[in-house]
């Protein structure tokens, strides 16, 4: 392309997949940024990205860089459509899945029942063999019926299978010799190793693991095989990125080994983002609110560093336990409230708003494609916060008629008018959401007040203000682009790899702790090196595991890469006393053991650098559409300026109460709030209500 660098970022969400590209003149500096959506399309996921490639006209011949996020993982996870699994573990554990963790939500129910495995008894077997903890051969592995397994699987259409074996995280000899025997006596099975994917203790967590990464791995690997071969045909040439869970991109060839890595891109990649937007604009500590068509996610972001932990369950509510999976994810909170959530009346005329979402098909009522139940962005039309007129950005008609049946409809069941009924609905979608930033925020001991919100997602804009006086923040930050944000951020992101290993040890014990970090880095090294990154160009933070000894969880403390010497060891204890104290709102005048390591490792492969933006010398009044009457819901009505978000240039201000109306999402201003445009096209609103 000469002096043109084109890079692009696809995001499939439950109701629309995202596309953003950059296209920045290396001669001129000049940055161009376009963005597309197109409806996600279920369950030939692949499609959608490549319809709005078409939409957008992307000339992907001439593209520098592709990442993609997805939802197929998670969607195959939660509608059980993966492969038909099995499981093979060490003789007396074939019913670690059952047994679970007792630590059920539901504790005084007697009628409880946990959660039923992804893999059935009869298709859980046993392997003779056993290693300790440490990693010592205690009984050698026994693979003579392993063949008659192998036959039993075939009979029973098994399409993928699982290993773990105990304490495999110390030593997978018998894990890798099981897999080895498998692929040469049945090629054609998918075949998963718990060890491959992680490294921590904990045996029934690294059980559901590799049973849930088994089960989803044809799918995914059929998926990105397909979406590869689309991109192909279409001409691009340069390498493909998938979005992981732990806010860092991977290779298409990595992923395809341990898919279970993205079950949570999509989220991953917004917060991300929002990271590296506070790092531009100079807001470090962020509450990263991302609101989309089915969910709303929220995320806590302390001096520019996003939390990861692998402490991550998939459908855990107040009624189920639900099932681990020990990857590192991006610690968030996720609500069944967006832009298509359902509003409903129980049998007591109490009011609610989601979990069930309308989707992309039927859609809220306002889209006229069938749809009769009131949703969120049916209350935001009703109350003038949407403008029927540009609805969608203007492409799509809002149908108020059956916007307003769906409302009505509700109002009856609460004996109300429907403008009431709106009102309540975006009263209650709010409250849902509130209390999801609160568990991110004060339930960790955070005060939200320290904190600026960053909105984003196709509904994070209308209800970001609205938030953000109710939890008392100072400035609410919304970016350019935020309904495709989360593609964004998959331009910020760097090839990220994150190596889990648990080993117990004293902190004295300066060898074996050296040797553990240095293992780890050499490990971590040559694995980027095998994908042709210069060991030089790869970086490395590694974080001791420390808790409290016979402790049963720990906390990671950041120590340097080179080295620990005695002094370095005391101020490492210091700092984890002061972690666990901010974290569990105690200390204790204990000895210390060491649990593990968590090493980040990340290498830069074309990340996106933002300039800011021209202005051209449009005014102020040039970006006023007109003035329309707009309900708050929870401050009246009021007669609102209309801006064009695309008129609005670097150093404008204006005060509210306004709306802002972007072709991708609708930005609501309450009275009296003072609103900024940064050098990057950023809306920064000061609460000032």
């Amino acid at each position: 392309m000469g002096d043109t660098i084109l890079r692009i970022a696809t995001d499939v969400g439950g109701t629309f997949t995202d596309l953003v590209y950059f296209e920045t003149d290396l001669s001129t500096g000049k940055q161009t940024i376009r963005t597309a959506k197109s409806d996600t399309t279920p369950p030939n996921f692949e499609q959608g990205v490549l319809n709005v490639l078409d939409k957008a006209g992307v000339p992907l011949s001439q593209a520098d860089f592709f990442a993609h996020g997805t939802t197929v993982v998670i969607n195959a996870l939660t509608e059980r459509k993966g492969a038909r699994t099995a499981l093979l573990t060490t003789k007396g554990f074939r019913d670690t899945l059952e047994i679970a963790r007792g630590n059920r939500p539901d504790f005084f129910n007697l009628m409880y029942e946990k959660p039923a495995p992804f893999v059935e008894r009869y298709l859980r077997r046993e392997i003779p063999g056993r290693v300790d903890y440490r990693g010592q051969e205690m009984q050698p592995l026994d693979l003579s019926g392993l063949p008659a397994i192998l036959e039993d699987f075939k009979a029973e259409q098994v399409q993928a299978i699982a290993i773990c074996f105990l304490h495999a995280y110390a030593n997978p000899a018998h894990e890798q010799a099981v897999a080895a025997e498998i692929r040469r006596l049945w090629p054609e099975v998918s075949v998963v190793s718990s060890h491959q994917i992680t490294r921590e203790w904990r045996e029934y967590e690294r059980s559901s693991t590799a049973v849930l990464s088994a089960y989803v791995q044809p799918a995914a690997e059929r998926y990105l095989a397909r979406l590869e071969t689309g991109l192909t045909d279409k001409g691009y040439k340069g390498r493909l990125y998938v979005m992981q869970s732990n806010c860092g991109v991977d290779s298409f060839e990595s992923t395809r080994a341990i898919p279970i890595t993205m079950v949570e891109s999509g989220p991953a990649s917004g917060f991300w983002g929002a990271a590296e937007l506070g790092r531009i604009i100079g807001e470090p500590n962020v509450l990263a609110l991302d609101i989309g068509g089915t969910t709303a996610k929220c995320s806590l972001i302390e001096n520019g560093q996003v939390r990861i932990k692998t402490d991550y369950w998939i459908e855990r509510d107040r009624k189920s336990s639900g099932y681990p999976i020990m990857v590192p994810v991006v610690d968030l909170v996720e609500i069944g409230n967006g832009g298509g959530s359902i509003a409903w009346v129980d049998d007591f005329q109490k009011l609610h708003v989601g979990p069930k979402s309308a989707g992309a098909l039927p859609g809220p009522a306002a889209y006229g494609r069938g749809g009769t139940q009131a949703t969120t962005t049916d209350a935001n039309l009703a109350l003038g916060r949407i403008s029927a007129d540009y609805f969608c950005g203007g492409t799509v008609a809002a149908d108020m008629a059956a916007v307003d049946a769906a409302l009505a409809d509700v109002a009856r069941k609460l004996d109300v008018s429907p403008i009431e009924a709106a009102r309540g609905i975006i009263r209650i979608a709010n409250s849902n959401m509130v209390n999801a930033l609160k568990l991110v925020s004060l339930n960790r001991g955070y005060d939200p007040r320290d904190f600026t919100l960053v909105a984003f997602g196709g509904g994070g804009a209308m209800h970001a203000v609205g938030l953000g006086q109710e939890l008392g923040v100072k400035k609410v930050v919304v970016p350019r682009g935020a309904s495709v944000f989360s593609a964004w951020g998959m331009m910020m992101s760097d090839l990220r790899r994150d190596y889990f290993v648990t080993r117990l040890m004293d902190e004295t014990d300066l060898a074996g702790l050296n040797g553990l970090i240095a293992e780890t880095v050499d490990h971590a090294v040559a694995q980027f090196a095998a994908e042709h990154v210069e060991p030089g160009k790869v970086a490395v933070e590694p974080f001791l595991k420390v808790r409290y000894r016979n402790q049963e969880h720990s906390v990671e403390v950041p120590v340097a890469a080179d080295g620990l010497d005695t002094e370095a060891v005391a101020r490492m204890i210091e700092a984890f006393h002061a972690i666990y104290e901010k974290e569990y709102t105690y200390r204790l005048d204990a000895p210390v053991e060491i649990v593990g390591l968590h090493l980040i490792a990340r290498a830069e492969v074309g990340k996106l650098e933002i300039v800011a933006l021209p202005v051209t010398g449009l005014t102020l009044d040039q970006a006023i559409k007109g003035r329309r009457p707009v309900d708050y819901a929870t401050e009246g009505v009021h007669e609102a300026t209309i801006y064009d978000a695309e008129k609005l240039e670097p150093g404008m201000t204006f005060s509210g109460p306004a709306i802002i109306e972007d072709p991708g999402t609708t930005i609501v201003i309450h009275p009296k709030n003072r609103v900024s445009i940064d050098a990057f096209g950023n809306t920064h609103i000061e609460i000032r209500g």
